[in-house]
């Protein structure tokens, strides 16, 4: 099976469209993540017709800040999420390679995908965590080649029927040597960030392109240059360019921007205007994180399922 044909994908990303998801956990930022009432706020975001979850790999708690992510790992509270929702997207932003072995990830994106057929959207990075790198004793200098080459390994156990692999990382015989389950279908595998890597290996190598936000300008310049870079090496293939955006959502509608950490607090109808911008410059899918926000996650869900989501709606994908 094709992208073309992954419902996930297709509810996600359309050329010259966007949709929008939210981060998991939609809490303040702390130190020590807020898990509480997650479910329910998953379920209410799937009510709204949000189409995508998105979940951080983080594995070592950082007692010197306060972004630690969500709390538990992201395969495991991915499959409660999935077991406990109907058909949202369930994204990964991102599975860092270089801590965990190729074949493992293969083996737990492949039973999600089995499990919970065409709804994983799997965004993998190099890492950005010192503490990860130090508990799991792996060089942080080094995350960049790790990167590259356990996705390689990744992508050949992930897209070829039975691929003979011979690695440091570990050898697969293809006359006798299987992964099981395969995947039930092509599981879109997105980059994030540079990942140690140039645009142009990204947007040879990835399905689409994860990013944080940055202003118009700047991204526009980026989405750009990936795009060209992405016809050169895939001609005619389109690769979705995702990102997210930190808001600080204002009782007052009509409140204008104030730039915040990667974002803004803003009111809903000055949230549209940019969320147009970003749009109009080449985002497939917007991921709201709430980090920063003062209103209870509640109310920021259902006033932006009732007056903003219905603008960029999620794609509906013929039975």
């Amino acid at each position: 099976m094709s992208l073309l044909q992954h419902r996930a994908y297709n509810r996600l990303y359309q050329k010259d469209k966007m949709t929008l998801g939210f981060a998991i956990p939609t809490a303040r930022m702390s130190k020590y993540p807020i898990m509480e009432n997650q479910l329910s706020l998953a379920r209410k975001i799937e009510y709204h017709g949000f189409a995508a979850l998105w979940l951080r790999d983080v594995t070592i708690q950082n007692l010197n800040i306060d972004d630690n992510g969500q709390m538990y790992d992201v395969w495991i509270y991915l499959t409660y999420l999935a077991a406990h929702t109907k058909d949202i997207a369930l994204g990964t932003a991102s599975v860092v390679l270089p801590l965990r072995h190729p074949v493992r990830v293969a083996k737990e994106a492949s039973s999600i995908d089995r499990l919970f057929p065409e709804r994983l959207i799997m965004g993998v990075a190099s890492g950005d965590r010192d503490k990860d790198f130090k508990a799991l004793g792996v060089s942080k200098l080094e995350s960049g080649g790790l990167f590259k080459k356990n996705y390689a390994f990744l992508e050949r156990l992930l897209k070829e029927d039975s691929p003979t692999i011979n690695s440091d990382l570990g050898v697969i015989d293809g006359t006798d040597m299987r992964m099981i389950p395969k995947p039930f279908s092509s599981i879109p595998t997105m980059v994030t960030g540079f990942s140690n890597q140039s645009i142009e290996w990204i947007a040879q190598n990835g399905d689409g392109w994860i990013h944080y936000p940055r202003i118009i300008p700047q991204q526009t310049q980026l989405i750009n240059e990936y795009r060209e870079l992405s016809e050169i090496h895939a001609p005619g293939v389109f690769k979705p360019f995702t990102q997210t955006l930190f808001i600080d959502l204002s009782e007052n509608p009509d409140a204008s921007p104030v730039p915040i950490p990667l974002g803004f607090r803003v009111g809903r109808k000055q949230l549209l205007e940019i969320l147009y911008q970003f749009q109009s410059i080449g985002v497939n899918h917007l991921a709201f994180v709430l980090y920063f926000s003062k209103r209870p996650p509640e109310e920021v869900i259902q006033e932006l399922g009732e007056f903003v989501r219905p603008y960029f709606p999620t794609h509906e994908i013929p039975v």
